[in-house]
């Protein structure tokens, strides 16, 4: 066996104890080979030698702190030993030398679900499935590891029976205060989402890309006599375009709608020049922008008078949205259609329109029109000047209260368990 041969090769093509042989020889010139420990640690391991296994990948870890692999491995065989607790600590150093890597968090989630703590295991639980999926991994049985399948379907499952109590929490002093038969579209569309009821759509053409309510009516538009806020809202156009004709010649409040490059080339076309589309946020993430409201006051005003969906770090949105000359957004899906897009044009060139479900509208200034954004959608501007639009994000009209005040609870749960995987 020639020294210039890579362990790892040898147990890539199956020979596992040369490479384990190879490893032993190296040991007695070089103590300090990481890999070399690790290797005969896991030979160890296999003998069920859980002394010598944990000897030598404790002496891997304090050579390599910031290596995931020795740590991972130290836990599995902390964990055989029925060192349980040594196991979660080795797990969690696994997990903060590499956070991104879905074993390693898949492991810590089992050992803290061990020890009892099922908050933070259905944390990392979340974590790691996402990661992973958005990886390409563990979306199914072949992009699975055979020795992976039965944790990861645990994990599954596990997610989606947390997500279900913490919705039955939730559901609980609602079903109390307005009667169980109030919730019914809520509480499927939970079943929806956590994969505990198929999803079935009663409109072909709507595909919402993250909650979807069953049992409202579908339209692309909706009919304007179900909004009574929209006549005294079109009557305050004029204040509100004098506000945006003060503001346009400043850049300063606007942003970028889509946050990067990468992102505007997948969703904007040009004709003649770089597409552009900006925005003067009065909310963003739910979150109010007070140098623009302050800019703004007619216009905030107007906007607050909304039935606007207010989800805490989700939503509304609402902006004066600029279209710059030649820009075109692609065809695209909205997230929910607990969620309506109203649309007040105050700037509109000629050649200029909104699609939504293959059928065109033309804006009119002054004139709101109010959509379902979870059938795909488009808008272009083929003019030399900008196009302007206060858009902004309201409930869907068919929603009664007590399922607005649902949906809003429900939204905001999910998102702060994505956020506190995401940080974990």
């Amino acid at each position: 066996m020639t020294e210039l041969v890579d362990p790892r090769e040898l147990i890539a093509a199956g020979r596992v104890d040369e490479a384990e042989e190879a490893c032993e020889h190296r040991l007695h010139h070089f103590p300090d080979d990481v890999v070399a420990l690790n290797i005969v640690a896991l030979g160890a391991l296999r003998r069920a030698d859980f002394v010598r296994a944990s000897q030598l990948l404790e002496r891997a870890v304090d050579l390599a702190p910031g290596d995931p692999i020795p740590w991972h491995h130290l836990a599995r065989a902390r964990e055989a030993s029925g060192d349980f607790l040594g196991a979660l600590v080795a797990d969690e150093a696994a997990v903060r030398a590499d956070p991104n890597q879905p074993k390693l968090r898949l492991h810590l989630a089992l050992a803290l679900e061990r020890k009892g703590d099922r908050a933070a295991a259905l944390v990392h639980f979340t974590r790691a499935i996402k990661d992973a999926q958005a990886m390409g991994l563990w979306v199914d049985a072949a992009s699975t590891p055979v020795a992976l399948r039965p944790l990861v379907e645990h994990a599954v499952l596990t997610v989606r029976a947390g997500r279900s109590a913490l919705f039955d929490q939730l559901f609980t002093p609602l079903i109390k205060r307005y009667g169980r038969s109030s919730l019914e579209r809520i509480r499927t569309a939970t079943r929806m989402y956590t994969g505990e009821q198929a999803l079935s759509y009663a409109d072909p053409g709507q595909r919402p890309s993250f909650f979807y309510i069953p049992g409202l009516p579908t339209s692309a538009y909706f009919d304007r006599r179900l909004f009574s806020w929209i006549s005294d809202y079109e009557s305050m156009c004029q204040e509100i375009l004098r506000e945006l004709e003060a503001l346009l010649p400043n850049a300063g409040g606007r942003e970028r709608v889509f946050h990067t490059d990468e992102l505007e080339r997948a969703n904007l076309r040009g004709q003649d020049a770089e597409p552009a589309w900006n925005g003067n946020y009065f909310y963003r993430y739910g979150k109010r922008r007070e140098d623009n409201c302050n800019a703004c006051p007619g216009t905030a005003a107007a906007l607050d008078r909304l039935p606007l969906i207010r989800i805490r770090d989700h939503g509304p949105e609402a902006l004066y949205s600029i279209f710059a000359p030649g820009t075109h957004l692609l065809p695209h899906r909205g997230v929910t259609n607990a969620r309506a897009v109203s649309h007040l044009p105050l700037i509109v060139p000629e050649d200029c329109a909104l699609s939504v479900g293959g059928e065109a509208h033309i804006w009119r200034v002054g004139r709101t029109v109010v959509f379902d954004d979870t059938f795909e959608h488009e808008a272009w501007n083929r003019s030399n000047e900008q196009r302007v639009v206060l858009i902004a994000d309201i409930w869907n009209p068919f929603l009664s209260e007590v399922e607005c005040a649902a949906v809003r609870d429900i939204i905001t749960t999910i998102g702060d368990l994505r956020v506190a995987a995401e940080v974990r």
